[in-house]
């Protein structure tokens, strides 16, 4: 005990070599902290002490009042170990300032956790602690499949005509302002989901169930596509919604074996409506052909009939003249003409009743006519 009454560090009055113990050799004590340090240079200034202890160790190992196992304690910190601990900070410093944005990326930077700017693709500068970066995918596609194809009863909907449809479907978005999106939405892929079911609820609302089923299905995704853009245009989102793909339109499973009977049932009554059509359309056509083509000749016949007698009574008019010129010649030609007329196309036997005897008074006739077209019929 009386050796340790020279003072705390054992450098009392005594002059034995136990006059060194709690120093480093020279009279110096280990430096210690004043205070608090940032705990990022602390750690890398335990490191480099470390490094330094195991490089200097035997520098360090003897020590120079006589007591070489109490010098080895650690070497002591030198301009050169501070420079050295400076050099790592200025490096790690850089390499949390320093950032790389790709091509289909952008950054938002935060001055003290309020936006700053929007970093472009390339290597960026972001003085760390003060400014901070987040990295967002702005151009690729995101998928939120909507309906029955998350295994819920999701798709289940109302249709304007009281029926209900089961409908998978899914909406792809991407990014157009991070910014916005960074700080205009708490959860962006809920805030999508819930406004996408809310705007394909409002337009089956509106439809009915035949439609929605066969031929309107790119009409309510092009509407389901602008609705929901305007939505997300309202919120400030940043988002932008770039299709949806619409992939089913079924009844639901329950009543699907029914329906499909309906169908059937349906397209049958069709069928047979556009048999009936095709031949009320073909029979009408026929009756209006022959209607008008009644209608023409019966216009012909009018028109002949009127032309006839036109003729005759003009023709009367001029036999009427002559016979008031030469009415005994007129009446006699009138007379031949009409027996022209009437015994003309008849087979004809004269009798002579002056002769006397059986078959004496017979005169058979000649048909000139035919004795005269004869000779034509012999040339052929």
């Amino acid at each position: 005990m009386a050796g340790n009454s020279g003072g705390p560090w054992g450098g009392g009055g005594s002059s034995g070599g136990g006059g060194n113990r709690g120093n480093n050799g020279d009279g110096r004590k280990p430096p210690e902290s004043d205070g608090p340090q940032i705990p990022e240079i602390d750690e890398l200034m335990k490191k480099g002490q470390e490094q330094l202890r195991v490089l200097m160790g035997g520098r360090g190992g003897g020590g120079r009042g006589g007591s070489g196992g109490q010098g080895g304690g650690g070497p002591a910190f030198t301009k050169g170990t501070v420079a050295i601990g400076l050099m790592a900070a200025a490096v790690v410093w850089g390499l949390a300032s320093f950032y790389t944005v790709k091509p289909e990326e952008q950054s938002v930077e935060l001055f003290l956790g309020e936006f700053s700017a929007v970093g472009n693709p390339g290597l960026n500068f972001a003085p760390w602690p003060f400014v901070t970066a987040e990295v967002i995918p702005v151009t690729r596609e995101q998928n939120e499949d909507m309906g029955g194809a998350r295994g819920s009863d999701d798709g289940l909907m109302l249709t304007g005509d009281e029926n209900v449809v089961d409908i998978d479907y899914q909406v792809v978005w991407n990014i157009n302002d991070p910014a916005k999106f960074l700080f205009n939405l708490r959860d962006p892929r809920q805030t999508i989901q819930a406004v996408s079911e809310s705007a394909m609820r409002e337009i089956i609302a509106q439809s009915e169930l035949a439609p929605i089923l066969n031929r309107d299905r790119g009409i309510i995704a092009d509407r389901l596509q602008e609705l929901i853009q305007a939505t997300m245009d309202s919120y400030d989102s940043g988002v932008n919604i770039v299709r949806v793909n619409f992939d089913k339109a079924d009844p639901p499973q329950d009543v699907i074996a029914a329906f499909r009977d309906v169908q059937a049932a349906a397209q049958e009554r069709d069928r047979l409506q556009n048999v009936a059509d095709a031949y009320a359309n073909r029979v009408l056509a026929e009756a209006r052909g022959e209607a008008a083509q009644i209608l023409e000749e019966a216009e012909g016949y009018r028109a002949q009939q009127i032309n006839s007698a036109q003729g005759e009574a003009s023709r009367f008019s001029a036999v009427l003249e002559e016979y008031s010129k030469a009415p005994d010649v007129t009446r006699k030609r009138l007379y031949l003409e009409r027996m022209e007329q009437i015994l003309g196309d008849v087979d004809k036997i004269i009798l002579d009743p002056s002769s006397s005897g059986q078959g004496q008074g017979v005169v058979p006739y000649l048909p000139l006519n035919e004795l005269r077209r004869s000779p034509a019929g012999e040339s052929n």
